[in-house]
């Protein structure tokens, strides 16, 4: 099994930036992916970024392109997001997932078994 722990969550105004971190632990020399989710109050988990743990494939959703970056330490088995020019609109619960499989698409949370306790970020207008 794999454990991962979020952190770097907090409260920032709109424009500014703030960098998430997400170390796993575990069983990590299977991990072949890990991404990060996000949720708002009432509404659906929606898919943010993901990075292939070997290679250079990332993925992002459209919302963030440009503004969010996704990178990964293999020696410190830890993936970060850093997030610029936050809007209010990126308000939610973000939360670190990881995949021990070969393939998926990257973006959907159904592919990723492991999943941290999430962390809130709070972008004020």
């Amino acid at each position: 099994q794999v454990q991962l722990v979020e952190s770097g969550g907090g409260l920032v105004q709109a424009g500014g930036s703030l960098s998430l971190s997400c170390a796993a632990s575990g069983r990590t020399v299977s991990i072949y992916r890990m991404g990060w989710f996000r949720q708002a109050p009432g509404k659906e988990r929606e898919f943010v970024a993901a990075i292939n743990w070997s290679g250079s494939v990332t993925y992002y959703t459209d919302s963030v392109k440009g503004r969010f970056t996704i990178s990964r330490d293999n020696a410190k088995n830890t993936v970060y997001l850093q997030m610029n020019s936050l809007k209010a609109e990126d308000t939610a619960v973000y939360s670190c997932a990881a995949r021990t499989y070969y393939g998926g698409s990257g973006a959907s949370h159904h592919e990723y078994p492991y999943w941290g306790q999430g962390t809130q970020v709070t972008v004020s207008s």
